[in-house]
């Protein structure tokens, strides 16, 4: 690259004022908060935002408050739609990513012999609501295999398998909990769209630190949280529904007076937008919670955002790596802000509760949130670190020493 060019990036290249985002920040000041895969900290704009239509709702009523708000709760639609490039009517709010995933499953006409076609990486309750249908309706579960070097799935042999196996659904999940690896969705999606085949993807953790475009990465269905790194307020999520599975008539298995008309004795009609995964009653300061993290994610900048977080976790890889009896088990080439690592000579309850009495937030991930995966790496146990743009170097660092203190103990 030419110096010129260099610097013609430079400009383009979105600067991230830190100590401005931790002003906003209020719960940076108390805790050094590595568990945005798990719930990112609140900006102070979300905040405000539930709170005040809480106020409202406790001033005027409830159905009163929702309805002179009605403008602000179709900006979440609005949002989301900016997002992840696609239109308003192409989303639904949920309760959770599970809630969202759940409701998006429930819709498929599911019959015994049915082939549903994932990954070894897809995350726990995905897992288990593929056993689920097993159980009720004798659907058959493919695991497509990992690459040799274990880092994410061998995208080609997924594509042999759809082409044998002519799955009902083809599943993945893009960032799995349990590890900083990203999966291939948009290769994935690029054979599904070729062989027409039905495409779910899990997006909850890619949702604010990876850029999403649905038409990219060719999915029919896309589920997420906002309350990770897009730092929502818990409770809340979406569903994209494509406009290919809302013409072909697609609809939850319970479907409500908000996702249909009853227009006669024996008959019904679901509306023709993703409303028809939703149901009548709404969480709204949530909603505008939402509506507003993901507004504060787009000005942010997703990319740059992503960008200083995937930095942060691989300062925080480095680290670790040098710790006597420490494993990272991070796998692959492009990693996002999850870092998981095995500490020998711990108990996980007594691990975390040690970082906890430092003011360190992270999570635990046991054999049974990624069994096949953590039988993979040999482990019971793990603990999972998550940075995010408004953590700093320097928790980085001191995050890296009370781990080694730890570990020397």
């Amino acid at each position: 690259m030419s110096e010129q060019n260099s610097a013609t990036e430079l400009l383009r290249e979105p600067l991230l004022d830190v100590a401005a985002l931790r002003a906003d920040t209020p719960g940076a000041e108390s805790v050094i908060h590595f568990n945005n895969a798990g719930c990112g900290l609140l900006a102070r704009p979300v905040l405000d935002a539930m709170v005040e239509h809480l106020r409202l709702e406790a001033a005027i009523g409830g159905y009163e408050a929702s309805a002179a708000r009605s403008g602000a709760v179709r900006g979440f639609y609005q949002a989301v739609a900016e997002l992840i490039h696609c239109g308003p009517e192409n989303i639904a709010f949920a309760g959770s990513a599970t809630h969202a995933y759940a409701r998006a499953l429930s819709a498929i006409p599911f019959e015994a012999g049915d082939v549903v076609l994932t990954t070894r990486n897809d995350f726990v309750s995905n897992q288990i609501a593929f056993l689920a249908l097993r159980k009720r309706f004798g659907v058959e579960i493919v695991h497509a295999p990992d690459r040799p070097d274990g880092a994410g799935v061998d995208v080609d042999a997924m594509a042999s398998l759809m082409r044998t196996r002519r799955p009902r659904l083809v599943a993945a999940t893009h960032v799995p909990t349990n590890s900083g690896l990203v999966q291939p969705v948009a290769d994935i999606g690029r054979h599904c769209r070729e062989l027409d085949l039905l495409y779910l993807v899990d997006a909850c953790q890619s949702a604010g630190q990876r850029d999403l475009d649905v038409a990219e990465i060719g999915c029919d269905l896309l589920t997420a949280t906002c309350r990770k790194f897009l730092r929502g307020p818990r409770g809340s999520g979406f569903l994209y529904v494509s406009d290919r599975v809302l013409r072909e008539g697609y609809e939850p298995l319970s479907i409500d007076m908000h996702g249909a008309r009853w227009t006669g004795p024996e008959a019904y009609e679901p509306v023709a937008s993703a409303a028809r995964f939703e149901e009548w009653e709404f969480p709204y300061a949530t909603l505008l919670g939402c509506a507003e993290a993901v507004r504060y994610a787009t000005g942010v900048g997703v990319a740059a955002a992503g960008r200083r977080a995937a930095e942060l976790a691989g300062a925080l890889r480095t680290g670790l790596a040098d710790v006597p009896g420490v494993r990272v088990l991070d796998r692959g080439a492009d990693r996002a802000a999850l870092v998981t690592f095995a500490i020998d000579g711990w108990a996980a309850a007594e691990f975390k509760a040690a970082l906890d009495a430092r003011r360190i937030n992270s999570a635990l991930s046991y054999r049974e949130f990624a069994v096949l995966d953590f039988g993979d790496k040999d482990v019971d146990w793990c603990l999972r670190l998550s940075p995010h743009y408004y953590n700093t170097e320097s928790e980085v660092e001191s995050v890296v020493e009370a781990v080694r203190e730890l570990s020397a103990a």
